[in-house]
């Protein structure tokens, strides 16, 4: 018997997909379509924002300390860039989210992009579980749905061969 167990809420609910129709499989199944879709578009954001983290921690490793009243060029968009004086090369402006910027020194904002980068790839490894699951149950739901069909054609070619 083929059972599917879902685990998101705190009751376990068990479905016998045999008991369902074909019409109430391909919907369960469209439901479980919908939703990976929604997953992987989670998983890219989730990488991009991983990405984002990583290259500005990055980019905190290469200041050195020495490099007060250094001329450098400051990003204004992705293509242009406007030149810059350090000021103070232990002190920097980080963005916290949703537009909220605090003055921290180097050491701690590099602590704070190694907690955003483990968090964010702890929550990638959360979302990749949940959709492995929900693939794992859609691939489940095709098998159902491939042996009823089969099924459904036999009974059809008996019923063509007895007429």
């Amino acid at each position: 018997m083929a059972h599917i167990s879902t685990t998101e809420k705190p009751q376990m609910q068990q479905i016998d997909l045999n008991t369902l129709n074909l019409q109430q499989l391909t919907q369960l199944k469209n439901q479980l379509d919908q939703e990976l879709s929604f997953f992987q578009e989670s998983l890219n954001n989730i990488k991009m924002a991983r990405s984002k983290y990583s290259a500005s921690k990055e980019a905190l490793e290469q200041i050195k300390e020495d490099w007060n009243d250094k001329q450098i060029l400051v990003p204004l968009t992705g293509s242009m860039y406007v030149p810059g004086t350090i000021k103070d090369a232990n002190n920097v402006v980080v963005e916290i989210g949703t537009g909220y910027y605090v003055e921290n020194d180097l050491e701690s904002a590099k602590a704070f992009f190694k907690r955003r980068v483990e968090y964010v790839q702890e929550q990638l490894e959360k979302i990749e579980t949940i959709g492995m699951e929900k693939s794992k149950i859609r691939d489940t739901i095709r098998e159902v749905m491939e042996k009823k069909l089969a099924l459904y054609s036999k009974e059809l070619q008996k019923k063509r061969e007895g007429e």
